[in-house]
């Protein structure tokens, strides 16, 4: 049987999902997570995961009640079949179509269908991503209408009425940092600036004032300068 409140949460372990994360628990009865190993060259991000789950869990006892399991899949194949920045050690660049070679082709199009059919197997009727429009890197499947398209579609595939959530989409880096404080106070954002991962390089040697990083990637400069504009630099 489904739960008419109940939603799970694409979360990777970095700023943008646990900011979303935070959302989901505000706003249902009942969370689970599902993150997602696919040859990422920042696994790092996937070590962190359980300290943030353990982390919200004792913010609030809501919390704690309404945050249920975690999923961990095994999407190895897509640093199989791709060739980027983000599943291989080369360097950073552009390319001749503008996107970054960081974008991995088709990364949030599995990630949401398969945690469509977790969430259809978990009777959970609402999807959660960071997605963003605002502040991203030109990824194409990051876009509103890629987010609108996937939920008719995956409710037509599955005969489901799945409800797919992107409370980033119209907000930038500065703002995503401001709903976390709105969401969780200083704890949370204590949370977010030491305990997520971002930085595409997996650097976590040094910690900067918005958090660990190589502070030179585009993950990294984003989150900087979006972490300058939330307290007013």
């Amino acid at each position: 049987m489904n739960s008419a409140d109940s939603a799970l949460v694409l979360f990777s372990g970095g700023q943008d999902s646990t900011t979303c994360l935070a959302w989901a628990l505000a706003r249902y009865d009942r969370v689970e997570t599902i993150g997602f190993d696919y040859g990422q060259r920042h696994a790092i991000e996937l070590t962190v995961r359980p300290s943030i789950l353990h982390a919200l869990r004792t913010m609030s006892p809501a919390s704690d009640r309404r945050l249920g399991e975690d999923h961990m899949i095994d999407l190895s194949l897509l640093a199989k079949i791709s060739d980027t920045a983000l599943t291989s050690n080369v360097e950073i660049a552009m390319l001749e179509n503008g996107l970054p070679n960081t974008f991995v082709p088709g990364r949030n199009l599995l990630f949401m269908t398969v945690a469509a059919t977790v969430a259809y197997r978990r009777g959970l009727n609402v999807l959660v991503g960071g997605m963003c429009e605002t502040d991203f890197s030109g990824y194409p499947d990051c876009r509103d209408d890629t987010m609108k398209a996937l939920q008719v579609t995956l409710n037509l595939g599955m005969a489901t009425r799945l409800k797919v959530e992107t409370p980033l989409m119209w907000i930038d880096k500065a703002a995503t940092w401001k709903m976390a404080q709105d969401l969780g106070g200083t704890a949370l954002l204590d949370l977010i600036r030491s305990g997520t991962h971002t930085c595409y390089l997996g650097e976590r040697g040094t910690l900067h004032d918005w958090g660990y990083g190589c502070g030179k990637c585009p993950a990294c400069e984003l989150r900087a300068r979006g972490y300058a504009g939330f307290m007013g630099r």
